[in-house]
């Protein structure tokens, strides 16, 4: 299995109204690190998306996934695709995919790799992107 690069979830950036990837509000925008700063995310495009200041203020320094379970919310697709290559990413990059999970929890991670989903809500519940698509530049997803 071969995963695409992160450049088709940049394009969704331009592709999508400048909006909380969270709660899918306009106001008070700023910039969220995925996989927080203070656990070691990076400062790369890659890692920063678009949350209104009252959701960035209660990620503040948790994983994506489990402050989304606090709030009883599932991520929207493209969020958890971005979210899961950057947990990829990290993972190949420190040598953790040859490993068993059980091992791999051992080291210390700026994510919680446990609470990557694995079992999905029923379908007609899963969002694309919070935000509206707007209709006049379709995007391609591939």
């Amino acid at each position: 299995m071969q995963m695409r690069s992160l450049y088709d979830d940049e394009k969704v950036k331009f592709h999508f109204p400048q909006a909380c990837c969270y709660c899918g509000i306009a106001k008070q925008i700023s910039i969220d690190h995925l996989i927080p700063k203070i656990k070691g995310g990076a400062d790369y495009s890659d890692n920063l998306v678009w949350a209104c200041k009252p959701c960035n203020s209660s990620k503040r320094d948790h994983d994506l996934i489990e402050w989304l379970r606090s709030k009883g919310k599932f991520p929207s697709i493209l969020l958890l695709r971005r979210y899961t290559k950057l947990v990829a990413r990290y993972c190949d990059q420190y040598g953790l995919l040859e490993l068993p999970l059980a091992e791999s929890l051992l080291h210390q991670l700026p994510f919680e790799l446990q609470l990557l989903p694995y079992r999905f809500p029923d379908l007609s519940s899963l969002v694309l992107w919070i935000s509206p698509y707007p209709q006049q530049s379709p995007l391609r997803l591939g």
